[in-house]
């Protein structure tokens, strides 16, 4: 207990009062502008009051042209600016960080309500089915890359002057940063592809204008892949160089996952029973990163249990402990922790039943979203909640709200 409850200090001298992250999850509860809604505002309240030592935004969109999910809230800049300070201020008095995590989804951008998809290349998700929800991106020019690198820059320069105290890139579970690393989604010949330090050269690139834009004492995080879990994806060995380098530029946390829409094991987890027994779905590869980098770790994927997760930080496994979906249904999570009224805490799985919409999530993502929308509106978390209200969420978000704004 006393290892989650230490504090941490960053390699910028920023302070977390604690070792518990609420690690960023699929939110869809921005308005139909685009603007961070006052439901999803108060749910940072309340999880800010549960006292975790970080909470990390649901990914925050560096392009209204280019949406992960139709509600996603979008900064590229100023017109949101007062609910954007507002969101800032839901934990005031709390001593709790608050880090927009910023995203472009590249070739992840559903076609109902993108009319134009890009990504390094010409290259089209492989769903099977579900294939038929995403266009085929358009290869990225040179000049366009460029573009993108410099909104990465621009939404956090905006995000820190709203007030957020840190920020991190969004770099793993197939989106644009990871698409650029996966050999497989890059297939360029020029400077942005071909080798692994070709490949890297976007996210390096992104962090850099970051830092150029917000300076040395905000603290610059990245979430990315321990592998694709593909073949002839981004591997392993590829992970822990491209973390290397960017230890070498000077980040100051790096929070570790795995996965994509093609193979989402950030949602089904990595199944093997050796992972199951010990939680944690990245452990083995965290471990190997140690050796590698001097930058902290963040692991999220699995833990369930305190003893687990106070036995992963003794170990000097891991810096931070990143927990997601655990927070839809126990806001509290972190007082109740600390005050040891809970040790172990389980999150289900719903599942539809048809398969090539349970393959990638379909009702588990909106199922935990209409999770969050309830501690948004002051309500309790509701654990036998209807999938078919998730369902429901599904069509009046994705398609519904489209038709009728067009």
């Amino acid at each position: 207990m006393k290892n989650i409850a230490s504090s941490f200090t960053l390699p910028n001298g920023s302070v977390l009062k604690n070792r518990i992250a609420k690690s960023a999850m699929s939110e869809n509860f921005g308005t139909q502008n685009n603007n961070p809604s006052s439901g999803l505002i108060n749910a940072y309240k309340v999880w800010a009051k549960g006292n975790p030592g970080l909470l990390i935004t649901g990914n925050i969109m560096i392009d209204s042209k280019a949406l992960g999910e139709p509600l996603n809230v979008v900064v590229e800049d100023y017109k949101n600016f007062e609910l954007l300070k507002k969101w800032a201020r839901s934990v005031k008095g709390t001593s709790v960080h608050l880090w927009p995590q910023i995203n472009h989804p590249g070739r992840q951008a559903f076609a109902t309500f993108n009319d134009l998809v890009v990504g390094p290349s010409s290259v089209p998700l492989s769903l099977g089915t579900s294939s038929k929800l995403f266009k085929i991106p358009k290869k990225l020019s040179d000049k366009e890359i460029r573009i993108i690198i410099k909104r990465y820059g621009n939404t956090a320069r905006i995000m820190k002057e709203a007030g957020f105290t840190g920020c991190q890139i969004h770099g793993a579970h197939g989106y644009l940063v990871s698409q650029f690393l996966s050999p497989k989604s890059n297939i360029r010949k020029d400077k942005w592809g071909g080798s692994l330090s070709n490949r890297a050269r976007f996210v390096l690139e992104v962090y850099r204008e970051i830092r150029r834009q917000v300076g040395s004492n905000f603290p610059i995080s990245i979430k990315i892949n321990s592998a694709d879990f593909q073949r002839g994806g981004f591997s392993e060995e590829e992970s822990l160089q491209v973390i290397r380098f960017l230890d070498n530029e000077g980040i100051d946390l790096i929070e570790i996952s795995g996965g994509n829409y093609e193979s989402p094991v950030m949602i089904r987890g990595d199944r093997k029973k050796s992972t199951i027994s010990r939680e944690a779905y990245f452990l083995d590869y965290i471990k190997k990163a140690r050796d590698f980098i001097k930058a902290p770790l963040m692991l999220t994927g699995g833990f369930r249990s305190v003893s687990v997760m106070d036995k992963a930080l003794e170990d000097n496994s891991l810096d931070v402990i990143g927990l997601a979906r655990p927070f839809c249904l126990y806001p509290n999570l972190a007082n109740q922790i600390f005050n040891g009224s809970i040790e172990r805490f389980e999150t289900p799985s719903p599942k539809l039943g048809i398969n090539f919409l349970d393959k990638i999530g379909g009702v588990e993502l909106p199922w935990y979203e209409l999770q969050i929308q309830r501690i948004g509106k002051g309500k309790s978390p509701k654990i036998k909640l209807s999938v078919i209200l998730a369902v429901w969420f599904i069509l009046k978000t994705f398609f519904l709200n489209y038709f009728f704004k067009k």
